[in-house]
């Protein structure tokens, strides 16, 4: 009887072990996810900020291949289900569903809390308004790869259009994955091209990821430059790489030229910028979400020591900087730049407390403030920024203290009242699934 009991053991052992393995492993990751979205719930960011995944609890069987497919880390595994336990976490890339095996995610935008507007377009990427096209991630597109090919697209049907008398055949407006493809693709084409982009580099959305972040991609291919063959990148290699591009390729991008307005004279369109304007027979929209940053509108916020995102803390080393906002971009600005030697660090910011932030940045904030690293001027505004210090008034007391430079984090102003001035339909997207 011993050895039968014996045998039958060494027969279920080995699929024993896996299993209980395999539930503890469960647990461990459930428990994780749990406690993420409830730091979700607590700090209040529950909402996706564009594309994202909705789970069928119907079809889930919490295989896993979504969490695995992640690579922001956006979904877990809860009670044998998918959920999105970190929706501001998610760039919308749609590999989730690419990856569950039995199709259990639909992608979808804005929530019915939130809705979010995304330009109508045609399958040739022009919009209602003939000559004016969209592609990229303001059409809603946030993969690199699908943004890539969305702007050649857009560039061949803007060839079929055909040309005109007008001094330029197409404007491009934004140099991040669609604009560089596209501008590759006109300058294949023989167009007369003219790519603004209102930043001081190229990189679209990517260029506000934070120092290091893996950027997840697929091969793609470039006019001119042929195939490239990439699947996880950091963000730093990827911008490198848009720089080889564009010096081999030798394209003209017009860097800190804004679009303020599109002006529409007949079949052709003159593209206003704050330097000039563009007389054009078609403009390609290859812009991204975020929008134009929001500015104070204060004296001397044209000063060249002002910017509106962070880069590097180190180039901040041993000088005075002053953080303008209450987000986490904010504050994860302010508390890098404090860890740097020999930097004074000022967080400026309107309100009362710090809302909607996640608790570990909000922590990391108050121990730096504790420590003596970073200074915290709640209900404060910035009155004026001067050559070598800045105004700050905090409850009707003025505070002036030196300064090399802002940093400015007060979101964006999305480009949907600019696409309505033009004319373009735009639809309110409450998340439905079709």
């Amino acid at each position: 009887m011993n050895d039968q009991l014996l045998i039958s053991l060494l027969y279920v052992l080995p699929l024993v072990i896996p299993l209980v393995i395999f539930i503890v492993k469960r647990h461990r990751l459930q428990k994780v996810a749990k406690a993420t979205l409830h730091e979700t719930v607590e700090s209040g960011l529950t909402e996706p900020p564009t594309l994202h995944p909705v789970f069928d609890p119907n079809l889930c069987f919490g295989g896993g291949a979504c969490y695995k497919a992640c690579p922001e880390k956006a979904i877990g595994i809860i009670d044998g289900k998918g959920v999105l336990i970190s929706p501001a976490h998610c760039i919308g890339h749609g590999a989730c569903a690419a990856a569950c095996p039995v199709g259990a995610i639909k992608l979808v935008f804005g929530t019915e809390t939130r809705g979010v507007d995304i330009p109508n377009v045609k399958p040739n990427f022009e919009t209602n308004i003939p000559g004016i096209f969209i592609a990229g991630e303001l059409g809603g597109m946030g993969l690199i790869r699908k943004a890539v090919e969305q702007g050649r697209q857009a560039m061949e049907a803007v060839v079929k259009r055909g040309r005109s008398q007008t001094p330029q055949d197409v404007v491009i407006v934004g140099a991040g994955p669609a604009g560089i493809s596209a501008t590759l693709a006109a300058k294949q084409h023989n167009l007369r091209c003219v790519t603004l982009e209102q930043e001081d580099t190229f990189g679209g959305t990517t260029l506000h990821y934070p120092r290091g972040k893996i950027v997840m991609t697929a091969p793609m291919k470039l006019p001119i430059i042929g195939k490239i063959n990439i699947r996880e990148i950091s963000k730093e290699s990827l911008m490198q790489l848009w720089e080889v591009v564009v010096a081999k390729a030798t394209l003209k991008i017009n860097f800190g030229e804004r679009m303020e307005k599109i002006e529409r004279t007949g079949d052709s369109f003159t593209v206003v910028t704050n330097r000039t304007s563009y007389h054009t027979h078609s403009v390609l929209l290859s812009i991204g979400r975020r929008g134009t940053p929001r500015k104070l509108d204060v004296p001397g916020e044209d000063l060249k020591k002002v910017v509106y995102r962070l880069l590097d803390p180190e180039q901040y080393r041993g000088k005075h900087v002053v953080v303008v906002g209450g987000g986490d971009a904010a504050l994860e600005a302010a508390v890098s730049i404090a860890n740097e030697p020999g930097t004074t660090v000022t967080l400026s910011y309107r309100s009362n407390a710090f809302s909607r932030v996640k608790p570990k940045n909000r922590q990391l904030t108050e121990e730096a403030r504790n420590s003596g690293k970073l200074s915290v001027l709640l209900e404060s505004t910035v009155k004026e920024i001067r050559p070598t210090t800045i105004l700050l008034d905090q409850k009707g007391t003025a505070i002036d203290i030196p300064n090399d430079a802002v940093i400015v984090c007060a979101g964006g102003i999305l480009p949907t009242p600019l696409l309505k001035e033009i004319g373009i339909q735009v639809e309110t997207h409450h998340g439905k699934v079709a």
